[in-house]
């Protein structure tokens, strides 16, 4: 059964964005896996820990030595981990806040990348084979070419730290501009069709396989 797993991150809910694009590339996925399943974890609802000394001493050390706190906090990470290594196909809906990611996406983030668990000691990514897309919502426009296209950090930190664990196959939709019309529904109207391509794209190493 084919398994999508969006990650959602605006706390703007019903005025978002990128909220409202993942609706339609859900849809999509759903259009073209009618067997497949969704599994959604919202970030701004129920946001994750962040790493502590507990985590630090369940991840790295024996369990046989984990107190109660290292093993609740472990507890997390493995379930997380779990749920992403479950899915065919990841999702990624964020707005970018001062150039970069959320606290919220980061810290889901620093949940997940494991050595040993979804990083190997040979620093090789472990979670090969799945697809991600991105799409990152903007109140500028961020674009190649545009004075201001440097300034996104987050589009290369995204793509670099799912490929450190993996994933390599990461397409990214970029819905720049998005406070027009102070929802952003000029950006929905305009990018739907585009997410809705993305959410039914061959996977990068097609022609291979």
């Amino acid at each position: 059964m084919p398994t999508l797993l969006v990650i959602e991150v605006s706390p703007r809910f019903d005025y978002s964005t990128s909220r409202k694009l993942t609706e339609r590339f859900v849809a999509a996925w759903m259009a073209a896996n009618p067997q497949g399943r969704v599994i959604t974890r919202d970030l701004a609802k129920a946001p994750v820990p962040l790493v502590d000394v507990a985590w630090i001493g369940g991840a790295f050390m024996p369990a046989d030595t984990h107190t109660a706190e290292m093993t609740a906090a472990i507890k997390v990470s493995d379930d997380l981990v779990a749920e992403l290594k479950s899915a065919d196909h990841v999702l990624i809906a964020t707005p970018m806040f001062n150039f970069s990611i959320p606290a919220a996406l980061k810290a889901w983030i620093d949940q997940i990348v494991r050595v040993g668990v979804t990083v190997g000691t040979d620093n090789k990514g472990l979670l090969s084979g799945k697809r991600a897309d991105i799409i990152l919502a903007t109140g500028g426009d961020f674009t190649p070419g545009s004075p201001v296209a440097g300034y996104n950090l987050a589009s290369g930190y995204l793509t670099q730290v799912l490929g450190w664990i993996g994933i390599s196959d990461v397409n990214i939709t970029l819905a720049g501009r998005s406070v027009a019309g102070g929802v952003g529904e000029t950006a929905v109207d305009a990018l739907g069709a585009t997410v809705e391509a993305a959410a039914t794209r061959a996977p990068a190493n097609a022609a291979a396989m």
